[in-house]
Order: structure tokens, then C-alpha cells, then sequence
């Protein structure tokens, strides 16, 4: 008996040869020669821009507990290869550089975290990049909420931040057809002179937008800067 694994194959030769070879998959573009430092945390793309979450181990103290510098890393995309274009704490806000506790203690100080909530269309021109994030020296600390402005020239800077003591966090609220979009923020909300232990009220929230050419945050639950990070 003949067998047929000659002519089968000699068939899906002729059938490979008439649709020609598969196109190869396109190469994701490498990162610059100034990958993010440490472990990387959380990543985040759109169009060019990506933007990168990572941490740093400093050391481990008393109970286990591991101390971290957190980083925050922008890239743009220019030709295949992402060109870092920002980077916190070396270029500002919103991370702080972490030190070590006075005397030699293994303690260092903020401890702290952060997150991308991800790329929003807030103002009219340009994408901005939206993070939140929490540092704690003492009591229940600082929480953040960063909007950096992605400029078409491949700058960064910051358009606006509030802040909120012991928690803050952002969505993005899209805007309808041709609105933009704007932030939701939810966190605890503390009257001038009340103790961080105690919010005067447990759970509000507030929106944060750009109209007009001015940022406004209604109602003015927390502390928002315009064009900057808050002060240290």
C-alpha cells in the first residue's frame, strides 16, 4: 500500500508557497538606556507616553517590616525607543527621596506608595497622566493626587495636585463626545483645625476640572495647587 504523508505534505508545501510566509509580529519599542529603578510595579501606556511605577528595597527593620524608595518613571516613544522624560523623586514631586532614621536605626522614612491611575484628557490640549500616592512619616501621613501635563514636545510638568491627609484616591471621569474629561476624588474630610484622627466628616468626595483656563476643585474638601506638587 502507497502511503500518503508524501503527497499530504507535498500539498501544504504548494499551499504555504501560494499564501507566502506569515508577516513577523512588529517589535515593541525597548526602553531607553535609563530603565526605572528597582522592581517594577505597575506600567502604563497611551499613544507614545508610558509611564512606569517601581520601588527600590532600602532595607528591612524591626517585625520584617521592608523599607522601599518608590519611583515614578515617564518615557516617550521617539522612533522605536522610549526616552525617559521624567523621573520622581530626582526631578520633583510627587515622591519624595526616602532617608534613613537618624542614629543608624533600620527605619527610613516616608514610607510610601503610589499608583497610575492612568492617561486623561483634562485640559484641551495634550494628554495628562494621572497618579495618586501616600507618604507617612508620622500619623497617618499624606495622600496625593498628581496630574502631570504630557506636552507635545515631549515635556513633563505638573498641572495640578491636591492633597488630603491619611487618603486620597482619583477616577477618571470620561467626558461625552467632545467634553473633557474630569476627577472624581474620594477621601476623608478635615476641617481647618481638626486632629488627623478624627475627620470631621468620614467619607466625602470633590471634582476636580479645568474650565476656563483655571483648575477648580468643588466642593473644596481638600487642598489643590495649581501648576505644582504641594509644598514639603
Amino acid at each position: 500500500m502507497r502511503s500518503s504523508v508524501a503527497p499530504a505534505a507535498a500539498a501544504l508545501l504548494l499551499l504555504l508557497a501560494a499564501i507566502g510566509t506569515p508577516p513577523a509580529p512588529a517589535a515593541l519599542p525597548a526602553l531607553s538606556a535609563a530603565p526605572q529603578p528597582g522592581a517594577v510595579v505597575q506600567v502604563e501606556s497611551a499613544g507614545r507616553w508610558r509611564a512606569v511605577v517601581s520601588k527600590k528595597f532600602l532595607g528591612e527593620g524591626a517585625g520584617n517590616q521592608r523599607f522601599y524608595q518608590w519611583y515614578l518613571s515617564v518615557y516617550y516613544d521617539a522612533g522605536g525607543i522610549y526616552g525617559l522624560k521624567y523621573r520622581s523623586p530626582a526631578g520633583g514631586g510627587p515622591l519624595s527621596k526616602v532617608e534613613r532614621a537618624a542614629g543608624g536605626a533600620r527605619m527610613w522614612f516616608p514610607t510610601a506608595s503610589a499608583q497610575i491611575v492612568g492617561f486623561a484628557h483634562l485640559m484641551p490640549s495634550g494628554m495628562q497622566l494621572v497618579v495618586q500616592s501616600h507618604e507617612m512619616s508620622a500619623d497617618c501621613g499624606d495622600a496625593v493626587v498628581s496630574v502631570l501635563a504630557l506636552h507635545p514636545n515631549e515635556s513633563v510638568e505638573p498641572a495640578a495636585s491636591v492633597r488630603n491627609g491619611c487618603e486620597l484616591s482619583a477616577t477618571i471621569d470620561r467626558g461625552m463626545g467632545a467634553g473633557r474629561d474630569t476627577l472624581t476624588l474620594d477621601g476623608p474630610y478635615y476641617a481647618p483645625n481638626a486632629a488627623m484622627c478624627c475627620p470631621t466628616k468620614a467619607k466625602a468626595a470633590a471634582t476636580l476640572s479645568y474650565r476656563g483656563g483655571a483648575w477648580t476643585l468643588s466642593p473644596a474638601n481638600y487642598s489643590l495647587y495649581p501648576g505644582r506638587f504641594p509644598p514639603q
